[in-house]
């Protein structure tokens, strides 16, 4: 039986962490509507306990590459880990939104694992297979994201069931902090196991350790190819490495124009197309089409499967086919799919029937059929118009609590045709930009300033991401939608056009090719 090589079990163990991210991220999907209830939270509060582990990554990119230049990969994702821990725990406990906000800010901190863990993961790899090696990190990303859904819509399931040890343990009625506090169990496990990795040879000769840099590279390689390894390190290191005022000082060097520029574009790209509003508001955006909250949850562990299988395609032909062919076929896949949305949403109407009101107070009995006389006669060809005629008759707080209800009783659309429009779009985006972005990152910036490079391109990543959740909520009360939807095909549809026209392919070269091509 064929044993796995060391580096691919060094790469498995760094890769839970995106496992964690994954999980951390889109957790928050299956509580927004609990949260927003408990804490009476607006529009822009909602989006700001989604988005703030962002702005935590954000500012942690800042100086994560920095950091992991100095004090080493492996020290680095320890970190990570034990702000994960915290994170979970502070999140299920917060008794304010505030506290709510500052846990999953904390924890956004460790969302820089997602540029540490590929740094070390191709650090040890070979080039040809790099791509596949870094992708795990990305399939363990998804594959974290489908377990919260799942985790999620179980939890929910058992929150309904009125059985006894639900009540016993609070779990039906404070649900959401069992959902967030589950994150606890990979955090801790993931703490232990990185102190079973080696440190990353390229940064142990970056800081003159040659001989341990041998003994982790003779794990997985035979000894003539370590010393030519070495050699090769140690020429694309030019003896040195520069102190961290230099390394920054070199990204505004001219060679370093072009591999930033192609950074700056697969960052926005990336983000703009909205993933990461799908990942975590799964649930609310399924609502939105009629289907019901126990449904949308269903739909949204559909989206988890779905993200994992086509992440797996993307790694069984990234060093096949290339990236670039995997970016252009995904944000063309991207800019139909949602088109597909937009053109779904824009073509519903909704209508409160009386059978539809009677069943809607036969299950809420505090609601008379007097709040909806109104609006029984209306036909609302807009989501807005909708959820404003609901606000100015129930109310606000009672509009908010019911709105997925009402919104599956009275709207008229193609749900399926919305359902296959998501799914293309996490199709597309699986097997493109969710692990080519990353993959690229690692590939295309110098050894000495790799860690620095990566840091801005990530915060630019994460700056998009953050402002793509938070404002969200505020562009489904006020552009509905169908425009909103739009507006992210707009923006597949500009990275498509500059994936065409500027992005070199990067496929089976060595990272020191790399850096030569780009001189």
């Amino acid at each position: 039986m064929k044993t796995l090589s060391p580096a691919l079990i060094y790469t498995l163990i760094v890769s839970l962490g995106g496992f964690i991210f994954g999980f951390d991220a889109s957790v928050i999907s299956g509580t927004v509507g609990f949260v927003s209830r408990e804490f009476d939270l607006t529009t822009w509060q909602q989006g700001m306990v989604v988005s703030a582990p962002t702005l935590g990554g954000i500012l942690a990119m800042l100086v994560a590459g920095a950091i992991s230049d100095a004090i080493g990969r492996r020290k680095t994702l320890i970190i990570i880990a034990l702000l994960y821990v915290f994170s979970a725990l502070a999140s299920a406990l917060a008794s304010s939104f505030e506290m709510l906000v500052l846990a999953r800010f904390i924890g956004g901190l460790a969302f820089c694992s997602l540029m540490i863990a590929p740094i070390y993961i191709a650090e040890i790899s070979a080039p040809e297979q790099r791509g596949r090696m870094v992708s795990i990190n990305q399939l363990n990303i998804v594959f974290g994201f489908s377990v919260s859904y799942f985790s999620n819509y179980f939890l929910l399931q058992c929150s309904q069931s009125g059985a006894e040890w639900v009540s016993n343990i609070a779990l039906d009625t404070q649900t959401w902090r069992w959902m967030l506090g589950l994150e606890l169990i990979p955090a801790i496990a993931w703490f232990v196991l990185l102190f079973r990795i080696p440190r990353s040879p390229r940064w142990l000769m970056m800081t003159n350790q040659t001989e341990e840099a041998r003994k982790v590279l003779a794990t997985d390689l035979a000894e003539s190819e370590v010393e030519e390894k070495l050699s090769t390190i140690r020429h694309s290191l030019d003896g040195q490495t520069p102190p961290l005022s230099e390394r920054i000082r070199a990204l505004g060097a001219k060679s370093m124009r072009w591999p930033l520029f192609i950074g700056l574009i697969l960052a926005v790209a990336q983000q703009a197309t909205g993933i990461n509003v799908i990942f975590f508001y799964a649930p609310t955006i399924f609502e939105q089409s009629g289907v019901g909250t126990n449904a949308a949850f269903v739909q949204a562990t559909w989206i988890g499967v779905v993200n994992v299988i086509f992440t797996l395609v993307a790694m069984y032909i990234i060093d096949r086919g290339g990236r670039k062919p995997l970016l252009v076929i995904g944000l063309s896949g991207i800019v139909l799919s949602m088109a597909l949305c937009a053109y779904g949403f824009k073509q519903a109407t909704y209508q409160l029937s009386e059978a539809a009101i009677t069943e809607f107070v036969q299950a809420n009995p505090g609601v008379e059929p007097e709040h909806f006389a109104a609006m029984q006669t209306q036909v609302y060809g807009s989501d807005i118009e909708f959820k404003q005629a609901l606000q100015m008759h129930l109310g606000e707080a009672a509009a908010k609590t019911h709105e997925g209800e009402l919104l599956r009783l009275a709207g008229k659309m193609n749900a399926t045709l919305i359902l296959i429009g998501i799914t293309a779009f996490v199709a597309s985006f699986a097997m493109s930009l969710g692990p080519v972005m990353w993959v690229m990152f690692s590939e295309i910036f110098p050894n000495h300033v790799r860690g620095v490079a990566i840091s801005l391109v990530s915060v630019i990543n994460g700056l998009v991401s953050f402002l793509t959740q938070l404002v969200f909520p505020w562009e489904l009360a006020n552009l509905g939608a169908a425009y909103t939807f739009a507006v992210f095909g707009l923006f597949a549809l500009v990275g498509l056009i500059f994936v065409l026209r500027y992005l070199p392919e990067t496929k089976g070269r060595t990272l020191e090719e790399m850096q030569q091509a780009f001189k």
